[in-house]
């Protein structure tokens, strides 16, 4: 679920407003590392701290916004991509702080919110479990407020002709800038809380790849739909989880890695759900789906 929250905001540029980034790893470890840093260094509360996080991906994506969206297409992605490389290796740069790819461990002690009447013990499952299904669905109606809003509107537009948008009298500029804030702020929220509830703030999570499987999660579900990125995370994580064990067991002289079943896996969707699961069954069979 807290991946699906990092997909959910990146299918609020790439779905609804059209702007294919490479560069969205930046934003999730800037949450991951909002969070860690605060809580290891500083042995701030775990409510503090994820505040921090979201501050932290929504000021970044704020700055990157600001230079990559005077270019467009190709070279925007370019753009975010070397912004994202930037921030990777910046982690492994910081590596007395950060501990690079080594990762930093919040200790157990620390991951606890305290509110009047309530304590959290955010290392056990179960809490660990409803506090991602809280921000899931937080994340999911706000984003569906988003998208029927005005603003949302507006997204749309954009993406489907950004020079009639721009002669209907919007500023092009200033909502692609926010969208872009937007979804940074998302992404951070995903990063933060996985730091929170898993202890953990690595420079992986800065690398490029990242920044693809978001865009993999949010294709395969479906773009622009507001269940298609929870579809995509669920279908390529337990895909690759699963398909393991069940080939040693089935097929256990083949050399086919599960990521080679991921590809042929691509390959039929694309070929059978062109729009992704959710946008192909929306567009042929069920038209009332957000």
């Amino acid at each position: 679920m807290v991946l699906a929250v990092f997909a959910m905001g990146y299918n609020l540029l790439f779905g609804y407003t059209g702007l294919l980034s490479l560069g969205h790893a930046m934003f999730f470890a800037a949450g991951l590392y909002g969070a860690a840093l605060p809580m290891v260094h500083l042995e701030w509360s775990a409510l503090s701290s994820f505040g921090t996080g979201i501050a932290a991906g929504a000021l970044l994506a704020l700055a990157v916004s600001l230079l990559a969206l005077r270019t467009t297409g190709v070279a925007f992605m370019i753009v975010t991509m070397m912004f994202a490389q930037v921030a990777y290796l910046l982690t492994l740069y910081f590596g007395e702080w950060t501990r690079g790819d080594e990762g930093l461990v919040i200790p157990q002690p620390q991951r606890h919110i305290a509110l009047p009447g309530l304590d959290l013990d955010l290392t056990s499952p179960t809490t660990r479990y409803m506090t991602a299904l809280v921000l899931f669905s937080a994340v999911l109606l706000a984003t569906l407020a988003i998208v029927r809003s005005g603003f949302g509107r507006v997204l749309v537009a954009i993406r489907e002709n950004e020079e009639r948008t721009r002669l209907l009298g919007f500023d092009v500029f200033a909502n692609k800038l926010a969208a872009v804030t937007l979804s940074g702020a998302i992404c951070a929220a995903a990063g933060a809380t996985y730091a929170i509830l898993f202890g953990y703030a690595g420079a992986t999570f800065a690398s490029i790849q990242y920044s693809i499987l978001p865009l993999l999660w949010v294709l395969l579900g479906g773009a622009a739909t507001t269940l298609g990125p929870l579809i995509g995370v669920l279908l390529m994580y337990y895909l690759v989880d699963a398909s393991g064990p069940l080939l040693e067991q089935y097929l256990p002289g083949w050399k086919l890695s599960s990521l080679g079943i991921v590809g042929v896996s691509l390959v039929l969707l694309v070929l059978f759900f062109p729009k992704g699961i959710l946008g192909t069954v929306r567009e042929r069979w069920v038209k009332w789906l957000p």
